[in-house]
């Protein structure tokens, strides 16, 4: 080996960290050194690498995702509930004019109204001024469509 072309060895240079501010000694050919990130303070060796992900904002984003898919289904069963409300007006099912508008003389504007006058039987339906057989077989058809359960009430024929 050469002698004078090799730099000083320092056996207890002191290395400094600049980010958490810690110290310690180790051997180099420095007196002083000091480091932006150490061990003590780098997520992967902290542990504090899963919020570095949090900090992307993947995290956020499934939240986001998650109550835009539960605002979804909640908006779908309310509309399905909707659909076969006993609430839902009569002018909604799309019925001839004459149909609705005996209706609405008789005083049933909502569809529970009108499955109630149903379950009493089919005469009591027919007995509506204006409301004929076809209406009868049209709404039927329509509150079945929409999913409605048609009371089945057994006709007794007249002798």
């Amino acid at each position: 080996m050469k002698q004078g072309i090799h730099p000083k060895y320092y056996t207890d240079a002191k290395v400094t960290c600049a980010s958490c501010g810690t110290t310690w000694t180790t051997g180099s050919t420095q007196k002083e050194i000091r480091v932006e990130i150490c061990s003590n303070c780098h997520p992967f060796f902290s542990g504090e690498s899963a919020r570095m992900i949090d900090i992307e904002g993947q995290v956020d984003r499934f939240y986001k995702k998650l109550q835009v898919r539960q605002t979804y289904v909640e908006e779908k069963k309310s509309r399905a509930e909707a659909k076969v409300s006993p609430k839902r007006p009569i002018a909604e099912l799309e019925l001839g004019v004459r149909a609705t508008a005996a209706l609405d003389k008789a005083g049933i504007k909502e569809v529970g109204q009108f499955l109630a006058k149903l379950s009493e039987g089919e005469a009591a339906v027919l007995s509506i001024e204006g409301f004929g057989r076809k209406s009868l077989i049209d709404i039927k058809k329509k509150l079945r469509s929409l999913g409605y359960e048609i009371p089945g009430v057994v006709e007794v024929p007249a002798i």
